[in-house]
C-alpha cells in the first residue's frame, strides 16, 4: 500500500483517461501500467493511464471517468495505492445529520455552523459533506451530498455512499425510529464503518458497566427504576441522592434529594428559571410530590449516590471531559471544561445559572500545588472508563462527552457519559484551540476507519 496526498485537475477529454505528474506515478508503483481501477467510494472504474511532465503530485480526469465514478470536486485529497492495478481517492466521508427546515444558507437548522467547520476541516485532506437520510438513494448506492465552496456556501453533488459515516442525529425520537434502526444496518451490512451508533440514556451505561470492575471503581451507587423502598435505603445510606431521567439531558428533570435525620427530607430541582427547595417532614410526602409529578413517568427514572464534590464559592464543581478516538484509534481527552454550579442550583448547567472554568482554574483554587496532579489522574480514569464503555458495548464508538467529579479527598467519579457530546465547553475563550483540536479529531478517526493512513 501506498499513500499519499495529490492535487485532482478536470479535464475536458470525454474519454476514460487518467493523467499522473511523473512523481506522482512513482510514489504509487505505477510505472508500466497501462490501465488502472480507480475507486472512490463504492464506485470503480477502468481507465487508461498515463504520465505527465509536472513536478509535485497532480492527477487529470477526463469527464468519462469522473462522471463514472461520481469524483465531486477538483482540490487537494489523499490517494491510496493498493501496490497491484487499484488506487483509491478519498476518504468521502459522510456527516449524518437532519434538516428541520429546507433553508439553503442552513441545511442542518442549527447544526449547520458545526457541520461547516467540520468540512472546513476536512476539506484539503479528503471528500467530506453533509447529508440527511432523505438523501441516500439505496437503489443507486449513492447520496445527494452537500458540499461547501471555498467561499463557505452550500452546493449539491451526488457521490458513492461514503467510506465512512459520523452520525450527527439530533434527536432522540428519531433515532429510535424503524427507519433509522434500518439505515444503520444498511451501513453495516455494507461493510461502512459508522461511529456514534445512537444517544444513550443514563441506564444504559451503568447497565453495560455493571460487570467491569475497573469502572465500578468511579461510579457512584446506581438504581434504575428505583422502587419507594430503594430510594428510602440509599438516601438513609448516603444522606443524599440525585433523581435523574434516564433520558434526559441539559439538567431538565434532575432532583436532589437529601435527608437530615433531625430536620427532615429535602428535594431542590429547577422549575422554569427558578430554583426550587422543598422540606418534607417524613419520606411519605417527598415520595407523594415526585409520584405527582412524574406519574407513570416515575419509573423511568435513575437514582444515584451523591458525591461530596469540591467547591469553589460554596458552588460545586463538575468536569465535561470531551473524549475523542484519534488516528491511531486511541482514546484521548480533547478539551474539559470545568462548570460551577449557580447558587442553589441542582446542577451545573451554564442554562441553569452554572458558569464555566477552565480545569486548570479550578483546580488551582481547591487543590492548589496539588492542582496538575489530580487533573492528571483525572484524565486517566476519563481514558478508562472512555475504554470501559467501548469494551462493553456492541456498535462503534469515536466520540464521548463524560460528566466527571472529583471529590474533596481528590477521587475521581463518572456521573454519565453522552455518545453525542455537546459543545459548550468550546464557547469559553481558553478552550477555542481544543474546539479545533475536537474537529481535527474526528477528522483523523474518519480517516483510521477508512484505512486511509500511513503504514496501511
Amino acid at each position: 500500500m501506498s499513500l499519499t496526498t495529490c492535487n485532482v485537475h478536470f479535464s475536458q477529454a470525454s474519454d476514460k483517461v487518467i493523467y499522473l505528474s511523473r512523481p506522482l506515478f512513482k510514489e504509487l508503483k505505477l510505472s508500466g501500467k497501462k490501465k488502472i481501477q480507480l475507486k472512490l467510494g463504492n464506485e470503480t472504474t477502468t481507465a487508461v493511464v498515463r504520465p505527465v511532465q509536472r513536478q509535485g503530485n497532480h492527477l487529470y480526469l477526463s469527464a468519462g471517468v469522473r462522471q463514472t465514478i461520481k469524483v465531486p470536486k477538483t482540490g487537494s485529497v489523499h490517494v491510496l495505492g493498493s501496490g497491484e492495478n487499484e488506487v483509491q481517492l478519498g476518504p468521502l466521508v459522510g456527516i449524518l445529520s437532519d434538516s428541520v427546515s429546507h433553508s439553503s444558507l442552513q441545511p442542518f437548522g442549527s447544526r449547520s455552523a458545526f457541520i461547516k467547520e467540520l468540512i472546513r476541516t476536512g476539506s484539503s485532506k479528503a471528500f467530506i459533506f453533509g447529508f440527511t437520510p432523505d438523501d441516500i438513494n439505496w437503489q443507486q448506492d449513492t447520496v445527494n451530498g452537500y458540499f461547501l465552496t471555498p467561499q463557505g456556501n452550500w452546493y449539491r453533488k451526488t457521490v458513492p455512499l461514503p467510506d465512512v459515516v459520523y452520525n450527527r442525529l439530533p434527536s432522540r425520537k428519531a433515532e429510535t425510529s424503524s427507519a433509522i434502526s434500518s439505515l444503520r444496518e444498511k451501513f453495516v451490512r455494507k461493510k461502512i464503518p459508522f461511529f456514534n451508533w445512537s444517544f444513550f440514556n443514563k441506564a444504559d451505561v451503568y447497565k453495560l458497566l455493571e460487570n467491569d470492575p475497573e469502572a465500578l471503581a468511579h461510579l457512584p451507587e446506581s438504581v434504575s427504576g428505583p422502587t419507594p423502598e430503594k430510594i428510602k435505603a440509599l438516601l438513609e445510606k448516603h444522606h443524599f441522592i440525585y433523581f435523574k431521567p434516564t433520558a434526559g439531558s441539559l439538567g431538565i428533570g434532575i432532583y436532589r434529594l437529601t435527608y437530615h435525620p433531625k430536620r427532615g427530607y429535602f428535594a431542590r430541582y429547577r422549575k422554569g428559571p427558578r430554583n426550587v427547595l422543598l422540606r418534607f417532614a417524613n419520606f411519605q410526602s417527598l415520595i407523594r410530590m415526585l409520584q405527582n409529578r412524574h406519574g407513570s413517568s416515575f419509573s423511568q427514572y435513575v437514582i444515584q449516590q451523591g458525591i461530596r464534590l469540591i467547591e469553589i464559592d460554596n458552588c460545586p464543581i463538575d468536569f465535561r471531559f470531551h473524549m475523542h478516538k484519534n488516528g491511531k484509534n486511541e482514546w484521548v481527552p480533547v478539551g474539559i471544561g470545568a462548570k460551577k454550579a449557580g447558587r442553589g442550583s441542582v446542577t451545573t448547567h451554564v442554562k441553569n445559572g452554572g458558569s464555566l472554568l477552565t480545569p486548570e482554574h479550578a483546580l488551582n483554587r481547591t487543590f492548589g500545588l496539588s492542582a496538575k496532579e489530580i487533573l492528571d489522574k483525572a484524565k486517566d480514569v476519563a481514558v478508562k472508563m472512555s475504554e470501559a464503555i467501548e469494551r462493553n458495548y456492541p456498535h462503534r464508538l469515536g466520540e464521548l462527552g463524560l460528566d466527571i467529579g472529583i471529590d474533596k479527598d481528590g477521587e475521581i467519579w463518572m456521573f454519565e457519559a453522552n455518545a453525542k457530546p455537546g459543545r459548550s465547553i468550546f464557547k469559553h475563550p481558553s478552550l477555542k484551540a481544543e474546539g479545533r483540536a475536537s474537529l481535527s479529531h474526528i477528522v483523523e478517526h474518519c480517516f483510521y476507519l477508512s484505512r486511509f493512513q500511513e503504514g496501511e
